[in-house]
């Protein structure tokens, strides 16, 4: 049977418990023949591909950046990425979320509204126009982000200094201010 699209599953590596709604959310997508792009992190990432595992997911594809993931539990296909950026580095690993993002139709990304990985994931796949739903793990509740307006919902959730964090590391409010320029610009 054809997949139905790709979604990229991920989340804040500070989660290592996934919610029983996200695990059924999981669930409806392997149910629905989704393929999955997951990464080889701790937590979230690591995580989720015991649900995908328990879950029977046939079509995963584990992405890691160089030769080895840090983690694989279901011994699926990888996706190395080799990053023009030192081992180890916040570009390092950036590198194989960007390759996620673009591979995916879709994210399913599960935050604790301080994680800048999995705010950039959000944010990658809506600069190429590809919605999200994020679980806020706080509120246990899904966000559809499918525009700025619904990023910026998204990081009203974040403390002062989470979002200073952000500034600091991604440089939050340029990336926003970029795609609400591109968003507008669309709908000239």
């Amino acid at each position: 049977m054809p997949t139905s699209g790709t979604v990229f599953i991920a989340g804040s590596i500070a989660i290592s418990r996934l919610h029983p709604v996200v695990c059924d959310r999981i669930g409806n997508a392997i149910d629905r023949n989704m393929a999955v792009v997951v990464g080889d992190a701790d937590g979230a990432d690591t995580a989720i591909q015991r649900v995908l595992l328990d879950r029977q997911a046939r079509s995963v594809t584990v992405y890691c950046s160089g030769d080895r993931p840090r983690n694989n539990v279901g011994d699926w296909p990888v996706e190395h990425i080799y990053p023009d950026a030192p081992p180890g580095t916040r570009r390092w690993f950036t590198a194989k979320d960007i390759a996620m993002a673009e591979a995916a139709d879709y994210g399913l990304m599960i935050w604790d509204t301080r994680s800048t990985g999995t705010l950039s994931n959000v944010i990658e796949l809506l600069s190429a126009d590809k919605k999200s739903v994020v679980f806020v793990n706080k509120a246990k509740e899904f966000m559809k982000v499918a525009d700025v307006e619904g990023l910026n919902r998204l990081i009203d959730l974040m403390s002062v200094t989470a979002r200073d964090k952000a500034e600091q590391k991604m440089r939050l409010s340029d990336k926003v201010d970029a795609l609400r320029h591109r968003q507008g610009a669309l709908s000239l």
